[in-house]
């Protein structure tokens, strides 16, 4: 291995694709992830756990490490890590309990809670459980986020104002998903930071979002030109310091590992609110994490390269 990270003719199973709603972004992460691994040296393999073949071929192997590039359900929340604890493969990122409590936002934010990192109010619903609206209303207020508990890439996600337009979310967005959150919305910068690393910790420089739509959707995540990245954001050093604390926090809370990206609102009053961790951040061309490492002197290929380290040292 080079002092960089790099280790050349290494085995990388990467796995893209998989059969959530993320499917085409998790290909085009596995796309850019895959160029920037064999920029850096690694042999490398893609390989979509869609695929019975293809699971067949990460079975047999001969791999040495796993480099995960999936996206929501069955990639994202432990399902994938647990086959891989299994057949004895390391990988990127991190592990299963980690990965399924950080892709259950309802989880996450009792997490939260506990390490005392502000989190929006909220209320988790079931499908087929009685709600009132009213009531929801007069807990979080009129104006709410509504979203499913368990999907990434703000997929369903709806910005509502009153009883009604919470009802009408509400059966749109329990056809996606089981667990909804019905949570107080706050108006405020949209920020992000990436976490990266072993045993030592580093908070890569904050992101502000600028959004084309309302907020941070789906489009504005993948779209070309959806949304202005600023890294790293205009905040005073001291409010950059503490954002990156929460970050890390939040990260080690979770018990997340190699890579972590967590994404908050601040308030023009300064109040900072936690919304999600994210365990397996996108590598697309438009994707924060790559930009905030390129901000703090990462290249793409030495990013991916630092995950693989931290994946073989776990």
């Amino acid at each position: 291995m080079t002092k960089e990270g790099y280790m050349s003719g290494c085995r990388v199973a990467l796995l893209a694709g998989g059969k959530s709603g993320e499917r085409e972004v998790s290909l085009a992460s596995g796309e850019g992830a895959r160029k920037a691994l064999e920029e850096a040296g690694y042999d490398v393999t893609v390989l979509d756990p869609a695929s019975k073949d293809d699971l067949k071929r990460l079975i047999d192997g001969p791999f040495d490490v796993v480099f995960l590039c999936l996206h929501g359900k069955y990639g994202e929340d432990g399902t994938v890590q647990g086959l891989l604890e299994t057949i004895g493969l390391p990988y990127t990122g991190s592990g299963v309990w980690s990965s399924a409590l950080a892709m259950d936002k309802a989880k996450s934010k009792q997490f939260y809670q506990m390490e005392g990192i502000p989190t929006p109010p909220s209320m988790t619903l079931h499908r087929g459980e009685p709600y009132d609206a009213k009531a929801l209303v007069a807990d979080l207020g009129s104006h709410c986020v509504v979203k499913p508990a368990t999907e990434g890439s703000a997929l369903g996600v709806r910005i509502v104002e009153g009883a009604d337009e919470i009802e009408q979310a509400l059966d749109e967005v329990f056809k996606i998903d089981n667990e909804v959150l019905v949570e107080r919305y706050i108006k405020g910068k949209e920020l992000t930071v990436a976490v990266i690393g072993g045993e030592e910790l580093e908070a890569l420089p904050i992101i502000e979002i600028v959004a084309k739509n309302d907020f941070y959707d789906y489009e504005s995540k993948y779209a070309p030109g959806g949304s202005q990245h600023i890294c790293p954001a205009p905040l005073s050093a001291e409010t950059t310091s503490y954002i990156q604390d929460l970050a890390v926090r939040a990260h080690r809370v979770l018990s997340c590992s190699g890579v972590s990206r967590s994404d908050f609102i601040l308030e023009d009053d300064g109040s900072c609110w936690i919304l999600e961790t994210n365990t397996i951040p996108g590598m697309t061309e438009t994707s924060l994490l790559p930009d905030a490492a390129r901000a703090a002197g990462i290249s793409f290929p030495e990013l991916c390269a630092k995950l693989v380290r931290y994946a073989l040292e776990k």
